[in-house]
């Protein structure tokens, strides 16, 4: 039932937010040229590597790193790379990620695998049985704010209590958290 949710919601996001995409696209091409969607390995269900994909607001060249760690993240951010990452409409275009199964709408949120210390942790609680959202429960409970432990916990609280009613739950907290742009850390400062 989820994964036909998953379908629906996703190809009828992509089709209504279309002029969205094109406009994200045409202001980070004028911004920092190509390319304007960046792709990037991450762990996913299973504990397998997938690509997501990412509207790109980072300078081509930057270094591989998790956001609140990347120090340098103000130098480094193109000009409207800031907005698109408070409002997470870089996210976007893992809708697609989405429709062809890698992700779901709510999940716990997937790593890069140099996440070395957070991977384990992951792996010891069972959390890669699930495919990874979009948004979850850490990401509405304190996102870049919690430490590792606290979002593997909320991850594992996440799947014990995994319902329909709980993603519908946290689907919409995430609206909240977006609009009032809550618990952002970048480059490591608030």
């Amino acid at each position: 039932m989820k994964r036909l949710l998953d379908i629906f919601a996703s190809l009828s996001a992509i089709i209504i937010l279309f002029p969205v995409f094109v406009a994200i696209a045409f202001i980070v091409l004028i911004s920092d040229g190509r390319p304007v969607v960046y792709s990037q390995k991450r762990v996913g269900k299973n504990a397998e590597l997938f690509t997501i994909y990412k509207f790109r607001t980072m300078k081509n060249g930057t270094r591989l790193a998790a956001t609140n760690d990347l120090k340098e993240s103000d130098d480094s951010m193109i000009a409207c790379g800031s907005l698109l990452r408070k409002t997470s409409l870089d996210e976007l275009p893992q809708l697609f990620n989405i429709l062809k199964g890698d992700m779901s709408f709510v999940g716990p949120r997937p790593l890069i695998p140099e996440e070395k210390e957070i991977h384990q942790l992951r792996k010891e609680n069972n959390i890669y049985c699930v495919r990874p959202g979009l948004t979850g429960y850490a990401q509405v409970n304190g996102r870049d704010k919690c430490t590792i432990e606290e979002k593997v916990r909320l991850d594992r609280e996440y799947i014990d209590k995994k319902s329909l009613a709980f993603d519908t739950k946290i689907f919409f907290k995430t609206f909240i958290n977006v609009f009032t742009m809550s618990d952002i850390v970048e480059g490591g400062k608030e």
